[in-house]
């Protein structure tokens, strides 16, 4: 057998792989002489069939299939043994119809090579890495829902601006008949909540459904329609009230902190609000270094400049999915996968370049540690090591479970690899800003 590449430019090559009868020949004829013995043919003693008719029945096939076994086994090698960094998978070249009585067989295949570049993690624009943190106004909101949670209702005989109402909205032609709990600080305009103030249990208030609320998801819940019948509403419904409750605010004790965090680990408003903010700043945590790493891979990316073998990955494309593309298919699928393509070579030569492993026992102790975390959140503080083993193992069973948490520890070095390197600038905000700042004021 003989192996050869010739390079077409930097990015394509072709694989020549000749195979001689030498190769074969061997393996077919002990496949047929075991066919012999097994063979069950008309008028024949079994194991006694002419090894002419063996292989006039089944030469053709067994040789097809050791030739392509050989030939798939062969270039695996050489494709590992020349490390050759090949996109997708090798495409055989179309050839004339092989005349399978020859004695020997030459193929060749169209590779597409990744490119040579350098990834710098300094863009000359800092990007911004942002702090969010918990302010006093967040802080003192939250510990007003939770006294409005843990709280209780009283009657009172006219709506008030803080009353929950409980009541029913009607409108005979959309046969809207649902009875609900709102509050008057849902409602989008001032003008519905001064209807409502004064009110008493019996008064029927009318209202028109468009401008109600200034979110469709409040309508939908109010009058329960779907989403169809909800978009562009514009009728008029009544609001017939039954109930008028205000909720008296639950005290900041011992009884209230036990109940939220579990005995004696709160004792005062101020570990409270300390608590609020500390569990607050978490969740913000994760969502600033997911914009973080959205932003270094957008930078990376853009400015990350290399060619690709673009026509052999639209050509390898057509037939590497489960379903068949036409050539403007194809062109389609790599206009729109390319940028993630580019990120994956990108990502995999930063891996490479700064030794980035995962471990198994880096896998296990993620796992344990997701365990540990939703166990605590149902009461369960301190569990044993082999209950978290056994959980562990089990969760690991799914090779796709165990693939995810694999990428996510992946992505958490690739984003201490970005704070340690990347031309970054704090900036420290409230969630509030850091919404209006990211995702515009809405």
């Amino acid at each position: 057998m003989n192996i050869t590449r010739e390079n077409v430019d930097a990015l394509n090559a072709v694989v020549k792989v000749d195979i001689a009868k030498e190769d074969y020949s061997d393996k077919v004829e002990k496949i047929l002489t075991d066919y012999r013995k097994t063979a069950n043919i008309p008028g024949f003693r079994k194991g006694h069939v002419p090894m002419g008719m063996v292989k006039k029945q089944y030469g053709k096939a067994v040789l097809v299939d050791e030739v392509n076994k050989l030939l798939q086994d062969a270039l695996n090698k050489y494709l590992t043994e020349e490390k050759l960094d090949v996109l997708g998978q090798p495409l055989p070249k179309p050839q004339d119809e092989i005349n399978w009585d020859a004695d020997g067989f030459s193929f060749e295949f169209e590779l597409g090579l990744a490119p040579e570049f350098n990834v710098d993690l300094k863009s000359k624009k800092s990007i911004t890495q942002y702090h969010i943190v918990a302010d006093k106004k967040m802080i003192d909101e939250q510990v007003e829902r939770i006294q409005k949670q843990y709280g209780k209702l009283v009657s009172q005989n006219v709506v008030e601006k803080d009353s929950e109402i409980r009541g029913t909205f009607t409108n005979e032609e959309k046969e809207i008949d649902n009875t609900v709990a709102i509050t008057l600080d849902k409602f989008k305009g001032k003008s519905t909540e001064k209807q409502f103030i004064g009110a008493k249990v019996g008064d029927v208030i009318t209202l028109k459904t468009k401008g109600l609320y200034d979110d469709d998801h409040e309508l939908m819940h109010a009058l329960k329609l779907g989403h169809d019948d909800i978009h562009g509403l514009d009728i008029e419904v009544n609001f017939e009230i039954k109930e008028i409750n205000k909720r008296e605010l639950a005290d900041l004790d011992q009884e209230l902190f036990d109940k939220l965090f579990g005995k004696g680990i709160v004792t005062s408003v101020t570990e409270l609000k300390n608590k609020i903010k500390e569990d607050a700043e978490k969740q913000f945590k994760q969502q600033a270094d997911q914009k973080l790493l959205n932003d270094v891979t957008e930078y990376l990316v853009e400015n990350t400049k290399f060619d690709l073998p673009a026509q052999f990955l639209t050509k390898w494309m057509q037939t590497a999915g489960e379903k068949e593309m036409d050539l403007d298919q194809a062109k389609e699928e790599y206009q729109k996968s390319e940028k993630s393509l580019r990120y994956q070579l990108i990502e995999g030569k930063l891996i490479e370049e700064n030794d980035i492993k995962v471990t198994m026992d880096d896998i296990k102790n993620h796992a344990r540690d997701m365990i540990k975390a939703q166990m605590a959140q149902f009461g369960q503080m301190n569990p044993s090591d082999k209950e978290l083993d056994d959980i562990a193992a089990r969760v690991l069973s799914n090779q796709d479970e165990a693939r995810r948490i694999s990428e996510q520890l992946i992505s958490q070095k690739l984003l201490n690899l970005y704070k340690e390197k990347a031309n970054l600038k704090v900036k420290e905000l409230t969630y509030e800003n850091f919404v209006k700042e990211v995702y515009g004021d809405k």
